[in-house]
C-alpha cells in the first residue's frame, strides 16, 4: 500500500472512530456546556497533545517490531483486527439516549489555560483504549516495508484530525438546537460507524 492509499484509508477510519463518543468526547462536551467554547477548545487541544504521546512511542515501537519479525506483524494485525471488530460491535449495539434535561452554561470561572489543556492531556494519556485503538488503526496500513517517516506522517495527521473534530464539537455543541439533535440521532451515527469499523477489522484479520 503506497502512502496516499494508506493516507485516505486512515483518514476515513479515523473520522468514523472520532465520531464515536468516548471519554474524550464526554470531557469536551462537559467543558463546552458548563464553561464555554473557549474551555472546550483548550480541552480539545489537550486531548490532541495526549494522543500525540501515544503516537510517538507506538510508532517507534511498531516500526522496530515489524522490521524484526513477520510473525509478530501477523499477531499485531490479528489483535488490531479483533479490537476494531470490538469497537464496531459496541457501536452497532448503541441505544438511543433518553430524554435529557437541557444543560445551562454556567458562568466560566477564572482558570489558567494550561490547567484546562492539562486536563485534556491526562484524559487521553490515561485512557488505555487510546493506544490500543491507534495500534489497531495502524495495522490497516502496516507492512515490513513501511518507513518510519510514513508512520510518523500518519500519526501527525491523526492527531490534527482529532483536534479539528473535538474543536468542532466544542464550538457547535453548546448551541441548544445542535445539542438536542445530536442526542436524538447520535446512536444512529454510532451504528453506522460501528458497522464500518467491524468490516474493516474483518478485512485486517483476513489479510486482504
Amino acid at each position: 500500500m503506497d502512502f496516499w492509499q494508506g493516507f485516505w484509508l486512515i483518514t476515513g477510519v479515523h473520522i468514523l472512530a472520532c465520531m464515536s463518543p468516548g471519554p474524550d468526547f464526554v470531557l469536551v462536551s462537559q467543558q463546552s456546556l458548563s464553561r464555554g467554547r473557549a474551555a472546550g477548545l483548550l480541552t480539545a487541544l489537550g486531548i490532541a497533545l495526549g494522543f500525540g504521546v501515544h503516537i510517538v512511542y507506538s510508532v517507534l515501537g511498531l516500526v522496530t517490531v515489524v522490521a524484526q519479525s513477520a510473525t509478530l506483524l501477523t499477531m499485531i494485525k490479528i489483535i488490531g483486527g479483533l479490537y476494531l471488530i470490538y469497537i464496531g460491535y459496541k457501536g452497532l449495539t448503541a441505544k438511543a439516549a433518553g430524554e435529557v434535561a437541557e444543560i445551562r452554561a454556567e458562568k466560566m470561572t477564572a482558570e489558567p489555560a494550561l490547567n484546562i489543556i492539562w486536563r485534556g492531556v491526562l484524559c487521553n494519556v490515561l485512557n488505555p483504549k487510546a493506544v490500543v485503538y491507534m495500534l489497531s488503526l495502524f495495522t490497516v496500513v502496516l507492512s515490513p516495508t513501511t518507513p518510519l517517516w510514513q508512520m510518523a506522517a500518519y500519526g501527525a495527521w491523526m492527531t490534527l484530525m482529532l483536534f479539528v473534530w473535538f474543536g468542532l464539537v466544542a464550538f457547535m455543541l453548546p448551541a441548544p438546537a445542535v445539542n438536542r439533535r445530536f442526542r436524538h440521532f447520535g446512536h444512529w451515527i454510532d451504528r453506522v460507524c460501528g458497522g464500518a469499523l467491524a468490516l474493516l477489522g474483518i478485512k485486517v484479520m483476513s489479510g486482504q
